[in-house]
């Protein structure tokens, strides 16, 4: 039989497009929505008692932008620059509102004004380089940033970009020696600390912990951290110290599908503990009942348990949700060739 060796890895997108994530408990989402009712409210009221300030309709602008909601931002932002039509901030917020909204021409725009009213308007010359990195014109991005770095040669983000492209140019050295310059100049850098700690990770380097360590410091509730973390620990071979930290990131979040299903996977390929395997790769079935993967490999442990019906069960349900899936047609075909003998 062949024991699949593909957990389950999420790629961590720290550049322009956010971390995956999955969605809060109950408890925590209204929490969170009481919380945001209030800080909007706040806003509204300020806004109310002085409409032509200029900056308080930038701030409600960046939170509706925070909360998914560019239109309403794009509609703040424009009054803000009505206001203030000189003011780059206000067209640098307005950049990011395109970028939300899958305008990127008129991203472009907004930030080639924002560097005609202040030339010197570095964050706004570092969005440039962004926004060229996200093009993927490298030649484009390293001018943006030495041209950014020339106003502030203190900015970390842009030591922090510079690693970034070398990073995707492949050139590894030059991208751990960027992000380095990025942590001396700013040593609250959690996105350094976290790039260092995924590039030494492809090398099995032991410093990868530390520099995942570094991060969680900086916020000890980081899931993005802490998978980050136990994911290392699981390819070197620390199962102990990666169930650990993967169970911290459920009792953090525990609608987290994909900690469970690699503490399962876990108890199935590594340790040989088809039980526990059960129930880790249920917990993630609850959490998403389309969740093929999980369904093969509980079928799976089911299978080397002895528990044939339940595999054939599970490996019939992961067909129903992916269409010909290899790994659990295999299945069906191994429990056929058992049952036929």
């Amino acid at each position: 039989m062949k024991i699949i060796r593909n957990f389950c890895l999420i790629s961590i997108c720290i550049f322009i497009v956010a971390c995956h994530g999955t969605k809060k408990s109950d408890s925590e989402s209204n929490s969170k929505t009481d919380s945001l009712h209030v800080d909007l409210a706040a806003l509204n009221k300020k806004i109310a008692d002085n409409p032509k300030d200029a900056k308080l309709y930038d701030q409600r602008a960046a939170w509706y932008l925070e909360n998914k909601d560019p239109e309403k931002a794009l509609n703040d932002v424009n009054q803000a620059i009505q206001l203030e039509p000189k003011n780059s901030a206000y067209y640098r917020t307005l950049s990011d509102v395109y970028f939300a909204m899958g305008k990127i021409k008129n991203c472009e725009d907004a930030l080639n004004k924002a560097c005609e009213i202040n030339p010197n308007d570095a964050e706004a010359i570092l969005k440039l380089g962004e926004l060229s990195f996200y093009q993927k014109d490298y030649k484009k991005t390293f001018e943006f940033i030495d041209k950014a770095q020339k106003i502030d040669n203190l900015n970390a983000k842009a030591d922090f970009m510079r690693g970034m492209a070398f990073k995707d140019l492949g050139d590894t050295m030059k991208a751990v020696k960027s992000f380095e310059k990025a942590i001396e100049k700013d040593q609250q850098y959690f996105h350094a600390y976290m790039q260092l700690g995924l590039l030494y990770s492809l090398k099995h380097s032991p410093l990868a912990i530390d520099y995942f360590n570094n991060a969680l410091n900086i916020n000890p509730k980081s899931i993005e951290a802490l998978y980050a973390l136990a994911s290392y620990y699981q390819q070197n071979g620390d199962f102990s110290k990666a169930i650990e930290k993967y169970s911290i990131i459920i009792q953090i979040q525990p609608d987290y599908k994909y900690a469970h299903y690699n503490i399962g996977y876990i108890y199935l390929v590594e340790l040989q503990s088809y039980n526990d395997a059960v129930k880790h790769f249920t917990d993630a079935i609850k959490i998403d009942p389309n969740y093929a993967e999980a369904y093969y490999n509980r079928g799976y442990a089911y299978e080397l348990s002895g528990n044939l019906k339940n595999a054939r069960d599970d490996y019939q349900q992961a067909l129903k949700i992916r269409t010909n899936y290899d790994k659990a047609v295999e299945g069906m075909n191994r429990l056929d060739k058992i049952s036929h003998k």
